[in-house]
């Protein structure tokens, strides 16, 4: 069992962050904002991904006045990107926002910043201090000679100070870098002299793979160590793609279920059906299953039935077409590859299981 961090909660429109709350999983749009029809067909794609939290780009005021016609026609909190131009963060917080991700030393004069924390404030709006190691303050630069973990805590200690200055306290930081010794490092040292929520991240990861291996090896070793709040995967991929890599990071750790957990083996000359095809036909079909189960896919017996024993429901190659299924850890019936497709006697099996544990949970409630 992870021992989490312990940090103060906040609340990103009626999703809190932070505390004992589930560690959320947020995205990002690339449509332009300002492309009302285009950012909410996108995030509804993420809701349906099961994205918590989502991020839009408002460089513009044509951006920030979008978001009083996209706020109302999606369910997940929004989270408004404002990077230079204080008036961006006071629009987007008065049209909606639950969030500005923003850096109060970027945007100008100390009036400009209580103005922005004001809007927050009367709007009921959180904010994300977002440190980058590829834009941090000139100053620290040349402090520190070239980005660094220590001029990346530096950064957010400083943007912090503002905010408390202000009596604003209902933030979360993130001090992200590609590089994932830095980008750990420097979380590591942040978890240590604060209790702010952390979003974590590792910024411009990569595309698919690559980009899910580096995320996976720096945002994984930060939980595992019981750092992190919130996540978004960085990638240069369908947005949705970045939702269903957090949640696989989070359910391989035990912090959250959501959805079926494919158990499978790589395949081998032992296996008595083809496990590759199956196991992707089912990860396909399986993914409107927001239930949390364990299904083990394994193409013979060396250890078909020890990894049954820990699933909800397991299938074990057999010989001649003849194998073994499970429900429970126990054995429930063999199945004959001439009868019908594995796959969808296994997707029946799961939504059969799924629909029964929901009714179940509607009862004891």
């Amino acid at each position: 069992m992870i021992d989490r961090r312990k940090s103060r909660q906040i609340m990103v429109g009626d999703v809190p962050v932070g505390g004992d709350a589930p560690i959320t999983v947020q995205s990002m749009t690339n449509t332009l904002t300002h492309d009302v029809e285009a950012t909410i067909a996108q995030i509804r794609g993420l809701e349906v991904a099961g994205a918590d939290i989502v991020r839009v780009s408002c460089p513009d005021e044509e951006s920030s006045e979008a978001l009083k016609k996209i706020v109302p026609e999606v369910t997940v909190p929004i989270v408004a990107d404002i990077h230079f131009h204080y008036k961006r963060g006071v629009e987007a917080a008065m049209n909606g926002a639950a969030c500005l991700r923003i850096n109060p030393g970027n945007i100008g004069s100390e009036e400009r910043v209580r103005e922005v924390i004001k809007a927050a404030k009367d709007n009921n709006c959180s904010m994300r201090i977002g440190v980058n190691a590829g834009s941090l303050e000139r100053d620290l630069l040349e402090k520190y000679g070239e980005p660094c973990p220590e001029a990346m805590v530096e950064s957010a200690q400083r943007h912090i100070q503002i905010l408390e200055d202000n009596d604003f306290f209902n933030f979360k930081i993130s001090c992200k870098a590609s590089d994932v010794f830095m980008a750990c490092a420097a979380y590591q040292q942040l978890a240590d002299v604060c209790d702010y929520p952390l979003h974590l991240g590792i910024t411009e990861a990569g595309g698919l793979r690559s980009g899910t291996v580096k995320s996976s090896i720096g945002m994984g070793s930060l939980l595992w160590g019981g750092i992190g709040d919130t996540i978004r995967v960085s990638l240069s991929a369908d947005p949705v793609e970045e939702v269903k890599v957090g949640f696989d990071m989070l359910k391989s750790l035990g912090l959250r279920h959501r959805g079926v957990n494919i158990i499978s083996c790589p395949s081998c000359a032992r296996q008595q059906f083809n496990v590759i095809d199956t196991v992707a036909e089912l990860e396909d079909r399986l993914e409107h299953i927001t239930t949390s189960l364990t299904v083990s896919i394994i193409g013979c017996v060396v250890n078909g039935p020890g990894e049954a024993l820990m699933t909800d429901i397991g299938l074990t190659g057999g010989g001649s077409d003849n194998h073994q299924m499970y429900i429970g850890g126990e054995k429930a019936h063999r199945f004959n590859n001439g009868d019908a497709s594995i796959v969808d006697h296994i997707v029946e099996m799961v939504e059969e299981k799924a629909a029964q544990i929901e009714e179940d949970k509607k009862q004891v409630s």
